[in-house]
């Protein structure tokens, strides 16, 4: 048994994913401190510029000790804003990594930051919004079931939490669990139950059951807040479907972590127990925080890494440093409440972007035993039969589709060569069609650039009255003066060109009309054939989408016209 030597370098990937403000942090009064830029920029804690000839009001919540606007630029691989769907965060986060763990690299998806910012939302979410963990496994079963014909897969998973730095199995009943490092399987949790799922409803049902035996109590930041860190893991092994002597098998795990948030005792009112598990989950997340910046402080080399400070830690080590392919989703709160957690995150979170991560894939070479020989030439001989009926199945539906080619070209039904003209005239019509409403737009869209070229030749020549002397005034004057008549004079032209692709467009809907009556006559009852219906849908379809792509670019150019227009205006 050999395994394959295949070393990529692997930065971790960081996203950050901002909550909704809730209905306390909108009725009191808090403001935003996390403006996001684009879809990789955001900026934490913005300067306020006056827009008014008034002073701003006071701010409530408003803490003279803290240095408020800060206005930090932070650039991650992704940025989701309020607006962001559980689909949107997966599509972007786990759902491109699922192909290198189906390659046979371990994979890790973690959700990280303060109490309250939505990361349980995000990795478990609901019946109605499922969260990443689930979306992962329906995609994962979707996938396995595309490579059946070729590969033998078997999955199993696992779920367990890190409550007060012991290791509970939630799936089953059972103690505190013992964690153990093997030197090939890694950080190995001991006694921990594994189970194999069939279908999705069955994840759903074992997700819903481990929820339901986590440790959850509310506190006064969140009513449902998760006391403890939770692991879903998910194992998977493949094999060619073709019998040989060397085998390779393809083993491979993925973990999807929901860490417990971090928390202020004065901010959560925590007392008795719930300080404990408050002071337990602090703890780990400073071990994590140490681990994270050993890892991501590349000046320094052979550096220890603190793993073993915390459990959470040591079942962290490969997902962190090790072999494994890494993704942290940072959810954060955008509302100045949660300032001093939003910023401690974000900063976390830039730290770790740092972190380098060596990536095998974990291809197992298991040589045969002779005596397996007898049961590999079986298996063969099996499937050779199998393929030899799938083809002669192919070879026979063949014929057969043939046969019935050669009957249809002989004697063509009189209703299809109707159908296939009335599709000719259609495709004809529509692209004329398209035609006149792209010209026609273009002619909206020079309209419009011929009125803010108009308005800004105004704009300017009004500076030029309220700034210079009489004869630059009156230089200016006559300048405007032309060029307003030239753009009168296009515009006249445009308009008249406008009508013409109007009336063009008015002869082209009536034909239309003409036609979708005769296409009624072919059919039964008056209505139009099923054929036909279609294509007319798709034809409208087509030709909208092209309408709403070119009022797009319009609307972009003529967005990059005013901007122009404005810079030189305030030059």
């Amino acid at each position: 048994m050999s395994v394959t030597e295949e070393g990529l370098c692997h930065h971790m990937k960081v996203v950050v994913r901002i909550r909704p403000e809730n209905t306390k942090e909108k009725t009191t009064g808090f403001h935003k401190v996390v403006h996001v830029i684009d879809k990789h920029i955001l900026v934490f804690d913005p300067k306020q510029e006056e827009v008014s000839f008034f002073p701003r009001k006071k701010t409530t919540n408003f803490d003279i000790a803290k240095r408020q606007n800060k206005d930090l630029k932070f650039v991650f691989d992704a940025v989701f804003d309020e607006t962001s769907t559980q689909l949107e965060v997966f599509e972007h986060t786990t759902k491109p990594i699922l192909q290198s763990f189906l390659n046979g690299y371990n994979c890790t998806v973690l959700a990280y930051g303060a109490t309250g910012a939505g990361k349980t939302h995000t990795m478990l979410g609901s019946a109605v919004e499922p969260g990443v963990m689930y979306l992962t496994m329906v995609d994962l079963y979707k996938s396995m079931d595309e490579i059946k014909e070729e590969k033998v897969c078997s999955t199993a998973v696992s779920y367990l939490e890190v409550y007060n730095e012991q290791i509970r199995d939630l799936l089953v009943n059972s103690g505190p669990l013992a964690v153990r490092e093997d030197p090939q399987k890694g950080v190995v949790v001991q006694g921990l139950s594994l189970h194999q799922p069939k279908s999705s409803e069955e994840i759903l049902q074992l997700l819903d059951n481990g929820n339901k035996n986590r440790t959850q109590h509310p506190t006064d930041v969140n009513a449902a807040s998760s006391r403890s860190h939770a692991v879903f893991q998910i194992y998977l092994r493949q094999q060619d479907k073709t019998a040989s002597i060397n085998q390779n098998v393809r083993i491979a795990k993925m973990s999807l972590i929901d860490l417990a948030g971090s928390e202020r005792a004065s901010s959560t009112s925590a007392k008795g127990t719930r300080f404990v598990e408050g002071t337990n989950i602090n703890r780990s997340l400073l071990a994590l925080g140490n681990v994270i910046n050993a890892l991501a402080d590349t000046k320094r080399k052979n550096q220890h890494v603190p793993y073993r400070n915390s459990k959470l830690t040591r079942l962290l080590k490969d997902s962190l440093g090790g072999n494994c392919q890494t993704i942290m989703i940072a959810a954060v709160s955008p509302s100045s409440l949660f300032y001093e957690d939003t910023y401690n995150t974000l900063k976390y979170a830039n730290r770790a972007k740092e972190i380098k991560s060596s990536l095998k894939s974990n291809v197992l070479n298991l040589n045969n035993h002779i005596s397996q020989y007898v049961k590999i030439c079986n298996e063969q001989k099996a499937e050779i039969l199998m393929l030899k009926e799938k083809l002669k199945a192919y070879e026979e539906q063949k014929a057969f589709t043939d046969k019935s080619d050669k009957i249809k070209l002989v004697i063509p039904h009189p209703q299809e060569k109707e159908i296939e003209r009335f599709q000719e005239t259609l495709n004809c019509l529509f692209q004329n069609r398209e035609e006149i409403r792209q010209e026609y737009l273009k002619l909206e869209m020079l309209l419009k650039e011929n009125e803010l070229k108009s308005f800004y030749q105004q704009q300017c020549h009004k500076q030029i009255e309220m700034m210079c002397s009489e004869d630059k005034v009156e230089k200016a004057t006559c300048k405007r003066d032309h060029r307003l008549a030239m753009l009168k004079t296009r515009r006249c032209y445009l308009e008249k060109k406008k009508e013409e692709e109007l009336k063009q467009f008015d002869e082209n809907t009536h034909w239309l009309q003409r036609v979708e009556n005769e296409m009624g006559l072919l059919g039964q009852n008056g209505q139009i054939p099923k054929e036909l219906s279609k294509d007319l849908h798709f034809h409208h379809l087509n030709l909208q989408n092209k309408d709403l792509k070119a009022q797009i670019r319009h609307m972009m150019d003529l967005a990059c016209l005013q901007e122009q227009q404005y810079r030189q205006t305030e030059a």
